[in-house]
């Protein structure tokens, strides 16, 4: 069972910030969300939200210390690759890491996590890439080739800095969360990049980029939940992949990852039927969590709502490039 924490969640207002805060205080906990602007979806009981611009480091050591919380979890950032100059990028999920951890660590919070990316191994590099194999996990090498995927692995050194300051005293962990999916996205709603999730699965090109990885908010939020809980009993510093077990492909990905990594003919071939690029063992054993969502299962779901379901995925990209799907 959760106990109740006071738990702080910077970038609260954003778009996993909002599921995450929500989920947290539907489980009881009661939750601070630090973001430049209040979110009216998070005016609900259990939910305190404070404007503050996190990048003052003097402003945000104030509030964590006056809201006295028991754990943090830094979401706040610049949360797209490219979607700012790459110094901006830098400068900014940078300074937000060294202020608010940092912050946190002086106001006395026993625990703090922090959200990183999967975009740390370095996928997508335009001169190449492969990995050692398949499925990618926390062993596999972090090798960044842009601005927000070494911001994000900077969060995760920062984390570790902090760590060998001060020791077991403080909890510490990072978390990197596959290709997020909110619950309005799979009724319609644009993702992140501004398409569908069934336009996503209907082309394989728009998932690739991330190699067919994805995520429920809702699940980050039972994993965050469970990560708190775990956390005074689980190795310190840890990070944890957190996705789906499977992949957002209607093929597996055994037959996909070649067209789009080159190279990867034999690393993949052991992805089979639904199988994810990334695993998500560890969370799985060091912290007993599993998620319990899947995109066809949310899809179904909508259709069997609205009782007039759209051309399933597999049928749209068989269409349109006249395959078979498997």
């Amino acid at each position: 069972m959760t106990s109740t924490n006071r738990v702080v969640v910077t970038g609260g207002s954003g778009r996993l910030g909002r599921n995450l805060v929500a989920g947290l205080a539907a489980r009881g906990h009661e939750v601070v969300s630090l973001d430049r602007a209040p979110s009216e979806e998070l005016a609900v009981d259990g939910v305190e939200q404070i404007a503050i611009d996190l990048l003052d480091a003097d402003a945000t050591a104030a509030a964590l210390s006056a809201v006295r919380a028991d754990a943090l979890i830094h979401l706040a950032a610049i949360a797209v690759p490219f979607s700012a100059p790459e110094d901006v990028i830098m400068r900014t999920n940078t300074g937000l890491a060294v202020s608010v951890l940092g912050g946190a660590v002086d106001a006395g919070i026993g625990r703090i996590v922090a959200a990183s990316s999967p975009t740390v191994l370095g996928y997508g590099n335009p001169a190449g890439w492969l990995p050692d194999r398949f499925p990618l996990d926390e062993q596999t090498e972090p090798r960044p080739w842009n601005a927000y995927a070494l911001s994000k692995l900077m969060i995760e050194q920062t984390l570790a800095m902090l760590r060998r300051r001060t020791g077991d005293a403080v909890r510490y962990a990072a978390f990197r969360p596959c290709y997020v999916i909110a619950p309005e996205e799979w009724a319609g709603a644009p993702t992140q990049q501004g398409h569908t999730v069934r336009e996503r699965l209907a082309d394989a090109a728009l998932s690739a980029p991330a190699l067919f990885n994805y995520v429920d908010a809702r699940d980050v939020a039972g994993f965050a939940d469970t990560l708190l809980a775990a956390l005074p009993e689980i190795p310190n510093g840890e990070t944890f992949f957190v996705g789906a077990d499977d992949a957002l492909a209607t093929r597996p990905l055994a037959d996909l990852l070649p067209q789009f990594v080159p190279g990867s003919d034999a690393l993949a071939a052991g992805l089979t039927g639904t199988a994810p690029a990334f695993s998500n063992a560890k969370a799985a054993r060091l912290l007993g969590w599993r998620p319990q969502r899947t995109w066809r299962g949310e899809l179904a779901a909508v259709d069997a709502a609205t009782g007039s379901p759209a051309p399933s995925p597999a049928a749209a990209a068989a269409h349109d490039r006249k395959d078979v799907p498997v």
